[in-house]
């Protein structure tokens, strides 16, 4: 872990080196002042020489001033460092998980990752920063001062550092404990996440069903959890503390009862008195400063762990060391023996054969969770097949470069996604370069144009968190305006039309023929009227392939698409 973690240093080697030699600095600087008092005390008062005591008080105020300016070095320049490497970390962990697969994100909430994403890049900062400085500086002031203190009476200064052991052992102690505690409160962080995510992004159903109460019960029991965490960490952290006050003031006392004795006995003088005493606030400083890393550490390293996890995982779905690029596919497509299921024990999907010419529209029927929608979602590799082989243009789909595979295909689904930007961003979103014709062109297609014409802003209107401004037929013409934008040569509808009324079917249905035109079409359709021009039909049942052929070749079959046609109009 550490060897990774210093990997994050490298480009900011400078900048560590130059904020390290400031707190070098800093930590001499303040050995520096004891010694000089006693130079003073002992030395130039007895003389009473003024002149030299200010001068030498001068050089006191100087080493302030240079003091003052390395602190405020080590300070913005030593946080710099620590943003630089929480930014990096962060820019690499959400590269990361934009490569992990639907598989993974089906499993995983997203709070915990915005968790991940934040509060722990935000506390690996922090360690990043204060870590490895505070560590060297409180050794070498540790030590520092010691030496110092055993120069000016090395009675005195070994009956000082009695105390160190049982200073060490309490923060030995609280470490262990605060690492747990941090550990735990993280997990809460992220659950406390996770169910604020889960309330606020569905709070239309919340409040549709008028269980406001019950997620106010969901959300005081995370809370109230997140408030356990938390208390238990401050907890340790106060007992840590009020130990290590307690221990150092009753040192400070114990070295002046010391050095009072040793002053009547006539071996110390006092100024040597007066340096160690200044000595004995150096000397415990690291101790502070230990016990400020233990309240930073814990979490820093308990993020870097759920870090290094995240980045450990490998996407189960990667590109072959010898994928190639495909630049223009020409469409068709082969299923040769397909095999698939979310869970190894229970297959979706099993011995699947189906070959589709280029340019040929095909839909897909069938009960729910038969597989008709896993098998569309198999072509652009959002799941990877367990069995057998997908071949686009006789070309294996795990032999070709992923981003151009999924270049090749567009995507019209019943719940479109929209992102909280305006209309023009989430058209173009299809061609992030488009032109604003191309995008006006796109849209006239999809027949939104003179939606867009009749709006105050036009292109620029916001369309709100998830197109909660839009109608669902208007997201649907929108999400159809991306395909066109998008131009692929394979195009999958997944019951694009299922969710509207009647009118707004007819109108979206003669954009999705015009989208459709030249392209390779897969259609998954629960109504069969939106479906009997496609050029082939495949029923698809928990058995597989059971019925294919056009909309009148499978009627007269009288078949399980003769049972579905009939179902569909006695019922309407």
């Amino acid at each position: 872990m550490l060897k990774r973690f210093i990997r994050y240093y490298k480009p900011y080697r400078k900048l560590f080196t130059v904020t390290f030699i400031c707190a070098i600095l800093v930590a001499l600087l303040e050995l520096a002042f004891p010694l000089i008092v006693n130079y003073v005390v002992d030395t130039l008062l007895p003389g009473g020489n003024l002149s030299v005591i200010l001068w030498a008080s001068a050089a006191l105020f100087f080493i302030y001033i240079l003091n003052s300016g390395a602190h405020y070095l080590v300070t913005y320049w030593g946080h710099r460092l620590g943003i630089n490497i929480e930014t990096d970390m962060r820019a690499e962990l959400f590269e990361h998980v934009q490569k992990l697969s639907f598989t993974y994100h089906d499993n995983n909430k997203t709070g915990h990752l915005l968790s991940n994403l934040t509060n722990d890049l935000f506390e690996i900062g922090e360690v990043a920063h204060h870590g490895p400085e505070d560590i060297f500086i409180a050794l070498m002031t540790f030590i520092g001062s010691f030496s110092v203190m055993l120069y000016i009476n090395i009675e005195l200064a070994l009956l000082t550092f009695l105390v160190v052991p049982f200073l060490f052992f309490i923060v030995v102690y609280c470490n262990r404990k605060m690492s747990r505690a941090m550990k735990s409160m993280f997990v809460r962080m992220a659950d406390f996440n996770a169910r604020v995510e889960d309330t606020i992004g569905g709070i239309r159903l919340v409040q549709a069903f008028a269980n406001e109460r019950h997620e106010q019960k969901l959300f005081e029991k995370d809370n109230l959890k997140f408030k356990e965490a938390k208390v238990l960490s401050y907890r340790i952290m106060g007992i840590n503390n009020s130990l290590s006050y307690m221990m150092m003031r009753i040192m400070t006392l114990f070295v002046l009862l010391c050095g009072a004795y040793f002053i009547v006995q006539g071996t110390l003088s006092i100024g040597d008195f007066m340096a160690f005493i200044l000595l004995t606030n150096v000397f415990f400083r690291p101790i502070e400063k230990i016990n400020a890393i233990i309240e930073s550490y814990p979490k820093g390293y308990s993020g870097f762990k759920r870090f290094l996890s995240l980045m450990d995982t490998e996407p189960d779905i990667q590109n072959h060391p010898h994928a190639k690029t495909m630049e223009q596919a020409h469409g068709d497509i082969t299923y040769e023996n397909v095999g698939f299921g979310y869970d190894e024990n229970r297959p979706i999907l099993s011995d699947i054969d189906l070959s589709i010419q280029a340019g040929e529209t095909v839909a897909f029927v069938g009960p729910s969770g038969a597989g008709k929608t896993t098998l569309c979602s198999l072509l652009p590799r959002f799941y990877e097949i367990q069995e057998g082989s997908i071949r686009v243009d006789g070309v294996d789909i795990r032999d070709i470069e992923m981003s151009s595979l999924r270049r090749q295909i567009g995507i019209v689904q019943q719940d479109v996604f929209m992102f909280s930007g305006t209309l023009r961003e989430n058209i173009r979103y299809g061609k992030l370069d488009a032109e604003d014709w191309e995008v006006w062109e796109a849209a006239r297609r999809a027949e939104l144009e003179s939606f867009i014409q009749g709006l105050p802003d036009g292109l620029d209107t916001v369309v709100g968190e998830r197109g909660v401004k839009l109608s669902g037929g208007q997201k649907q013409r929108l999400s159809i305006a991306r395909m066109f934008l998008k131009n692929p040569p394979i195009l999958i509808l997944d019951e694009a039309t299922s969710a509207l009324d009647t009118e707004t079917e007819a109108s979206i249905q003669r954009s999705l023929y015009e989208l459709a035109e030249g392209r390779t079409t897969l259609v998954i359709a629960h109504r069969l009227a939106t479906i009997r021009h496609a050029d082939r039909i495949i029923v698809v049942t928990e058995k597989g392939i059971e019925e294919q052929g056009t909309h009148d070749e499978l009627l007269l079959l009288n078949g399980h698409y003769a049972g579905l046609h009939k179902a569909q109009h006695v019922f309407v």
